[in-house]
C-alpha cells in the first residue's frame, strides 16, 4: 500500500497546530479565571486601602453584637476612611444594643464626619442610632420616631391550670426572680419593673434632647411613642433633612470637607473573611453552604416565633407586624 508522505506530513502539522492553539486557548482561559478569582477577593481589601467614604448598614433587630463594635473601631483606625454613612433601616431592638452602637459611633464622630440615612424605617434604637450622627436626613415617607422603652412578659398561669399543671418555687426574697410567667405579677413586682423602664426612658429623652438641642420638655412631648414620616420628623427637628444616601454624601462634602466623587464602601461584618488565605477561605464558604442547608429548616421554625419574645430585657422596638397581626 502507497503511502502519501505530503499528506502524512501536513497532517502532523495540523495536529501541531490543533495542539498548540488548544495549549493556548486553555492557558488565556486559566489566567482570566485567576485574574477573575485574584479581582473579586482582593477588590473590595483594596477599595478600602484607597481614600473613600465608609457605608455601615445597621439593619434589621438591633443586638449588641461584638464584631459590629470592633468594625466601627476598625474604621475609626483607617486613614483611607474620609467619612461614614450610617445606613439604617431597623425597627429597633434591645435597649443596650441600641446604648452600645451608640456610644461607638460617637467615639467614632470624635475622629471621623458621621452622618446618618434612615431608609424605610429608623424606629426605636434604630432612631437611637442615628442619634449618634451630627447631621441626619431621612426620606419623606420613612417611618421613624416611637421614642421609648418596652418591658415584655407572658403569663400562661390560666393556660397550666387547665392542663393540670401546677409551679412553685422558693425564693430568697419576694422580688427575687419576678416577673415569672405562672403567676400574678405582683403590685411590688411591677412597681420594679417600671422603675427601671422609666429610668431606660428618662436616659432616652435626655439623649434626645442632648443630641437634637432639644427642651427637655419638647423631646418628653416626642418621647410618647409616636411614629412619624421623615416629614413630620424634620418639622419636629427630629431629623435636618430630606434625602438620602446623595444628600448625606453632599452634607459630608460640603460641611466637613469631604472630598468629592469618593467612592462609598460598604463595610460589614461578613467581609472579615478576606483576612483569611484563599484556600480557607473557599472551605469556609462551602462549610457555611452545608450548614445552612442543615440549619435552614430549624431558622425557618423560629421564624414562627413572634420577635419580641426573641429579645431579652428592656427593649426599644417599633413592632408593627405584632400590631397588624392583632387587628380584629
Amino acid at each position: 500500500m502507497a503511502v502519501d508522505v505530503d499528506a502524512l506530513v501536513d497532517r502532523r502539522r495540523l495536529r501541531r497546530k490543533v495542539t498548540f492553539w488548544r495549549v493556548a486557548t486553555f492557558l488565556v482561559i486559566a489566567a482570566a479565571l485567576i485574574s477573575g478569582i485574584v479581582y473579586v477577593s482582593g477588590a473590595s481589601s483594596l477599595s478600602k486601602r484607597s481614600a473613600h467614604i465608609a457605608r455601615v448598614p445597621i439593619e434589621g433587630v438591633i443586638l449588641e453584637d461584638r464584631k459590629t463594635l470592633k468594625m466601627i473601631e476598625k474604621i475609626s483606625k483607617s486613614d483611607a476612611v474620609k467619612g461614614v454613612v450610617i445606613s439604617i433601616n431597623s425597627p429597633g431592638g434591645s435597649t443596650t444594643g441600641g446604648e452600645a452602637l451608640y456610644l461607638a459611633l460617637r467615639e467614632l464622630a470624635e475622629k471621623k464626619p458621621v452622618v446618618a440615612e434612615i431608609r424605610t424605617v429608623g424606629t426605636s434604637a434604630g432612631y437611637m442610632v442615628a442619634l449618634s450622627a451630627d447631621h441626619i436626613v431621612a426620606r419623606y415617607n420613612t417611618i421613624t420616631g416611637s421614642i421609648g422603652v418596652l418591658f415584655q412578659f407572658g403569663n400562661i398561669q390560666k393556660l397550666l391550670g387547665t392542663l393540670g399543671v401546677e409551679m412553685d418555687a422558693v425564693k430568697s426574697a419576694p422580688l427575687k426572680a419576678e416577673p415569672d410567667f405562672y403567676t400574678q405579677t405582683s403590685p411590688e413586682a411591677r412597681a420594679m419593673l417600671e422603675s427601671m423602664v422609666k429610668d431606660s426612658y428618662d436616659w432616652f429623652v435626655g439623649l434626645v434632647a442632648e443630641r437634637r438641642n432639644l427642651d427637655p420638655s419638647k423631646a418628653k412631648e416626642l418621647a410618647d411613642g409616636r411614629i412619624l414620616t421623615g416629614h413630620l420628623a424634620l418639622n419636629e427637628k427630629l431629623i435636618d433633612a430630606i434625602g438620602g444616601e446623595e444628600q448625606a454624601i453632599a452634607w459630608l462634602e460640603s460641611e466637613k470637607s469631604v472630598k468629592e466623587d469618593l467612592p462609598v464602601v460598604t463595610w460589614t461584618t461578613k467581609e472579615n473573611i478576606e483576612e483569611l488565605p484563599f484556600s480557607a477561605r473557599i472551605s469556609q464558604e462551602f462549610g457555611k453552604g452545608v450548614g445552612s442547608a442543615l440549619l435552614n429548616p430549624i431558622n425557618d421554625a423560629k421564624g414562627l416565633i413572634p420577635r419580641g419574645l426573641t429579645l431579652d430585657g428592656l427593649v426599644s422596638v417599633w413592632q408593627a407586624s405584632d400590631a397588624a397581626d392583632n387587628k380584629p
